[in-house]
């Protein structure tokens, strides 16, 4: 199990920029990813973007590309996310979120530890 905090949501204006963060446990392994996902009212939950740990390979939603940047601090264990040009529709709850070991950035369906999310709002 890994456990894993968010920080850094809130409110913003349209076209403004948050960082999120998300603190997670140390593990012994580097072989997983870790991710962000969001979840926006009467809405199904999303993936915004996802990182291998050793940091090579990336994933981001065709709505966010260009936009956010994925990032992790081995040294802290952290992973952020940097979202710029934020827009009203990028209101959500966002999740940080972890494989377990032995998957990939793209194994969307094997992030199984969560955090318990942090609040956007994109004011227009």
């Amino acid at each position: 199990q890994v456990f894993l905090i968010e920080s850094g949501g809130g409110l913003v204006q349209a076209g403004g920029s948050l960082r999120l963060s998300c603190a997670a446990s140390r593990r012994s392994d580097d072989s997983y990813a870790v991710g962000w996902f969001r979840r926006a009212p009467g809405k199904e939950r999303e993936v915004v973007a996802t990182i291998h740990w050793r940091g090579s390979v990336t994933y981001y939603a065709d709505s966010v590309k260009g936009r956010f940047t994925i990032s992790r601090d081995t040294a802290t264990n952290t992973v952020y996310l940097q979202m710029n040009g934020l827009k009203p529709e990028d209101t959500a709850t966002y999740y940080c979120a972890a494989t377990t070991q032995g998957y990939g950035p793209y194994d969307f369906g094997h992030f199984d530890s969560w955090g318990r999310g942090t609040q956007v709002t994109v004011s227009s």
